[in-house]
């Protein structure tokens, strides 16, 4: 071929190639794809390669798709052709963000990794840091920070060095107030809405309605009793709550839990009419009675006169534990005050009413000592019922401080029925009386004027109590003794005294210490 031929071919075949330069973007046509590679033409005299972790989505990467490449070497060591997918979106990505953003303005990325003291952010192909400080990730797991798109606001922009500074605070605080006036714009009382518990106090539990928060207070949470709101809620639980009140205002939401169910008091009269048997756990314990649930949302009161016919009055801490189940009768229902009111008592037939004829009065029998106050004994009889005796009733004789130097708990005696009162559920009892009164005969064995050695019992102020003999006291009136006397005496000491006084009816004896 002549030399002026080839140089024509030559010129042509150079002008049909297009004159590129590294750094350059170019349109490009995807020829195959390889598991290492994509291979692009150009319009280079050799076709250009692109590494294939460089697309996100390969599965649809097809031959003859046009794609934006960056050249980074126009002949490699292998003499190849190296182009970039990445880097071409990237000078595109800077182009249009300095074309386009500005600091302020908001952007939409994707979170790629996180680095040290933040997140690196892919927008428009650019990558991007995000500070943690900035960030509000808190509790969204990484796995879901990835798998997501968020828009963030350009927090400080460096475009001759490409450094892009972006936040996230305060469009999620924007976001937020947006998500909040259309949440009060929407909220209605008697709306039911889905929430999540974000806190519990002792009074109730905070409930987020979706950017707004509530107050569900824990007479709102149970028809029935609940000591805490942790017994019904635990945070993070999601459920369903009724607008019961709110104000815009001051922010604040009054929640309801309790009011989407029936209220159990509707059917109360129904239920539960006077006289009714019903079985019921103890759910609380005061002074005055407990309080028992019938049914679920529903309690009444067993008052303390209503346990039993033995006492009036019964501590109910003595009889009950909270959890007991029992069995009670109905006596009232107000269904407007939401009280009920319960027996165990009515249960059973009123023993009372056979107490005259069962302890005729002077009639013997025998009973176990239940209990002591400082004036007398309780002593349960044999139908359960329950007289008292005296301290006076306990001894002809001794002076009685207190019915524990007589008796002890638990102890079986016997006593004399001294009167019965089934009205006011009274029987009194007495000890003494299984004995003859010895008064006569006390007042024959020591006139007036006897002398006898006696050992003193107790020392008060008005007086010193001396023993004459066994279960025998007399008085040593404190206008019969030397003042400086009295004042030494000791209980044990031996005392030599003189009888100056007997009264048979009030049982008593006087004597001096001023002998004759």
């Amino acid at each position: 071929m002549p030399e002026d031929r080839k140089t024509l071919m030559a010129q042509l075949y150079h002008s049909t190639l297009k004159d590129i330069k590294e750094g350059e973007i170019v349109k490009g046509t995807i020829v195959s794809i390889n598991p290492k590679e994509v291979v692009v033409d150009i319009g280079f005299k050799s076709e250009g390669f692109v590494a294939i972790e460089e697309f996100r989505d390969r599965d649809e990467l097809r031959p003859g798709q046009q794609i934006d490449v960056l050249i980074e070497s126009i002949e490699d060591e292998d003499g190849r052709l190296v182009l970039s997918r990445v880097k071409a979106e990237k000078m595109k990505g800077w182009q249009q963000i300095i074309d386009d953003v500005n600091e302020g303005d908001i952007v939409e990325g994707r979170v790629m990794k996180q680095v040290k003291g933040g997140y690196i952010i892919d927008v428009q192909g650019v990558e991007a840091f995000l500070p943690l400080s900035l960030s509000s990730f808190r509790g969204i797991s990484n796995e879901e920070i990835m798998a997501n798109k968020y828009r963030f606001q350009v927090a400080k922009m460096n475009k001759q060095r490409r450094n892009l500074i972006l936040s996230r605070r305060d469009v999620v605080q924007k976001e937020r107030e947006e998500v909040k006036a259309k949440l009060w714009d929407e909220l209605a009382k008697g709306q039911r809405r889905a929430g999540t518990i974000k806190g519990i106090t002792d009074f109730g539990a905070f409930v987020d309605l979706g950017g707004v928060d509530g107050l569900l207070h824990i007479t709102d949470m149970s028809w029935s009793r609940i000591s805490h709101p942790s017994e019904i809620v635990a945070i993070g639980d999601k459920i369903e709550v009724l607008i019961l009140d709110f104000d815009r205002a001051n922010s604040k939401v009054s929640l309801g839990l309790k009011q989407i169910q029936a209220n159990p008091w509707n059917e109360v009269y129904e239920k539960y009419p006077p006289g009714t048997r019903v079985k019921g756990k103890v759910v609380n314990i005061m002074p005055y009675g407990v309080f028992v649930e019938i049914d679920k949302g529903i309690e009444g009161l067993l008052h303390s006169s209503e346990i039993s016919w033995q006492k009036k009055m019964v501590n109910p801490q003595e009889v009950f534990t909270i959890g007991d189940q029992i069995e009670v009768q109905i006596i009232n229902v107000d269904k407007d005050s939401k009280r009920i009111s319960l027996s165990m008592k009515q249960l059973e037939a009123n023993p009372w009413l056979e107490a005259p004829k069962k302890f005729p009065v002077n009639t013997k029998v025998e009973g176990k000592v239940r209990g002591f106050t400082d004036y007398g004994a309780f002593v349960e009889l044999e139908s359960g019922l329950e007289g008292m005796i005296h301290v006076s009733d306990m001894s002809w004789t001794k002076k009685v401080n207190h019915p524990q130097e007589i008796l002890k708990k638990g102890q079986t005696v016997e006593v004399m029925i001294l009167a019965v009162d089934a009205d006011n559920r009274k029987i009194t009892l007495g000890l003494k009386q299984l004995t003859p009164n010895p008064w006569n005969e006390i007042a024959s064995r020591y006139p007036v004027g006897t002398e006898v050695d006696a050992e003193v019992v107790l020392n008060s102020n008005f007086g010193v109590f001396v023993k004459l003999e066994n279960d025998l006291e007399a008085l040593v009136y404190s206008s019969e003794i030397d003042k400086a006397q009295a004042a030494a005496l000791k209980p044990g000491d031996k005392l030599r005294v003189r009888v100056i006084k007997v009264d048979v009816e009030q049982m008593k004896i006087g004597v001096s210490t001023r002998l004759s």
